[in-house]
């Protein structure tokens, strides 16, 4: 592989002859050899479309001459789509505020633009990466700004559809199972029956509160630090450039977003990424309650509470014949534990801020787009693999829930609660349901029994009789 020199402000280096970055880029990639995990590819996506439309902004302000922002329009619109992955192959763990990164694709599209004008690559004419693709802007604005794109983008399209899209499995499963009767439990002991569908409504409403958490956590992100540069003060900047900027970007991505109304804050402070980080912890906790219920629930097929099937995915085991796991909820677990241990990340660099900026702004933005990618896909493969294919079992519910020695809560209106209790140990101890004891011991009459144990009116609010006693 031959090399080419290009020269910075500290000097000479050797870049390959293929690579479309320059210099800047060439030193972080040989001083951060950190980790091999790179940008997400949403985050460079945001970032030429950012570069795309400060250009055209730098043309209508007749910053730019008309050929070179085409060519600067042009190659950005390559790199949004993907052709030019390969060319941004720095590490994450770099310089805190992402210059690196903003150099990197400054480079990119200068020598992409200048190649389609007739230059040469590494030259950097008639482009050039700081004086044409960066006018206007600093890493200090670029950077933050496309942390908020970004983070919008993975919501708005992938996100917000895959939750939505498990809502509704597990919403329609609750229509499904409404006729089924189970065993309630509270502590994990046995408890009064419910109707399986009201635990799965219970989970279709845990992800509608989740997604109205993540709407109202991603306010802030609506507001772009673009046009506060260096510091926050806007210095080399138009003072029209960053609105002009929002309306372009608001109208070619589909995203309400707006200039943000403090550039001190906006640059500062990490805050929102937060937040919205936060919301998606929130959504982690009830990603794992609804997959540890749905795994219990599908315990056995003997030895277990076996009150559904889970569907048959894959071998469960490499020495025992026949045997199936529940895996899509160990999936669905260990990505909850691992967006908790991204948003732990988030929290830290989120008090990165000092002075007039944040230094800890790229593992911020990788964990938040990465819990956001990894919840996305999951919310969908659980939604299609387990939740859709869920069936009960409806003669084992219907056996677990005339079991429960907890059916003599019914009897309190009618014998008080201390013998009710008192009749809980005794049917206990011989083994006997409570109905069967109660009506031996006279306690009610087969009319009352009748009325009282009705499993289908336990589910629902008030007593299943009427009568004296107290409770």
């Amino acid at each position: 592989m031959g090399f080419r020199k290009e020269k910075d402000s500290l000097g000479f280096v050797e870049v390959p002859d293929s690579a479309l970055w320059g210099a800047q880029t060439q030193r972080a990639i040989d001083n951060f050899p950190i980790s091999g995990r790179r940008f997400p590819r949403q985050f460079i996506a945001a970032l030429a479309h950012l570069k795309r439309a400060c250009a055209e902004v730098n043309l209508a302000l007749k910053r730019l001459e008309p050929p070179v922002v085409q060519a600067i329009v042009d190659a950005s619109d390559a790199v949004s789509a993907g052709r030019h992955d390969d060319q941004f192959p720095l590490d994450v763990f770099q310089t805190g505020s992402g210059t690196s990164t903003n150099m990197n694709m400054n480079e990119v599209l200068a020598n992409l633009a200048s190649e389609s004008m007739g230059g040469r690559r590494g030259e950097y004419k008639p482009v050039h990466p700081n004086n044409h693709v960066n006018k206007g802007q600093s890493s200090n604005d670029i950077i933050p700004t496309t942390c908020h794109l970004s983070a919008l983008l993975a919501w708005s399209q992938d996100l917000k559809p895959a939750l939505e899209k498990l809502r509704k499995s597990l919403a329609a499963k609750a229509k499904e199972f409404d006729k089924v009767i189970k065993l309630g439990r509270t502590h994990l002991m046995d408890a009064m029956p419910v109707r399986l569908s009201q635990p799965f409504a219970g989970y279709a409403r845990q992800i509608a509160k989740g997604i109205d958490q993540v709407d109202r956590a991603a306010t802030g992100l609506h507001e772009l630090a673009i046009g506060g540069t260096a510091v926050g003060t806007g210095i080399n900047s138009h003072p029209k450039f960053a609105s002009m900027v929002c309306e372009i970007l608001s109208k070619r991505l589909t995203i309400e977003v707006r200039e943000a109304e403090d550039h001190f804050e906006a640059q500062g402070a990490r805050d929102d990424m937060v937040m919205v980080s936060g919301a998606l912890k929130g959504l982690a906790c009830s990603f794992m309650k609804i997959a540890n219920d749905i795994r219990w629930m599908g315990s056995g097929p003997l030895g277990g509470l076996a009150e559904i099937q889970i569907p048959d995915l894959q071998p469960g085991s490499s020495i025992m014949p026949g045997k199936v796991n529940p895996v899509m909820s160990e999936v669905m677990t260990q990505v909850a534990a691992q967006v908790i241990g991204n948003d732990a990340a988030i929290a830290i660099g989120g008090q990165g801020g000092a002075f007039e900026l944040n230094v800890m702004i790229p593992v911020m933005v990788d964990n938040l787009l990465s819990s956001m990618s990894l919840m996305a896909n999951t919310a969908k493969v659980f939604a299609e693999k387990c939740v859709d294919g869920l069936a009960p079992n409806e003669e084992r519910c219907e056996e677990l829930a005339q079991k429960s020695l907890s059916l003599a809560t019914v009897l309190n209106p009618l014998i008080g609660y201390e013998k009710a209790a008192e009749l809980v140990k005794e049917a206990f101890k011989k083994k006997v349901g409570v109905k069967q004891l109660a009506l031996e011991k006279k306690l009610i009459t087969p009319e009352q029994a009748e009325k009282a144990f009705d499993l289908r009116k336990m589910t629902e609010p008030g007593e299943t009789i009427g009568g004296g006693g107290g409770g």
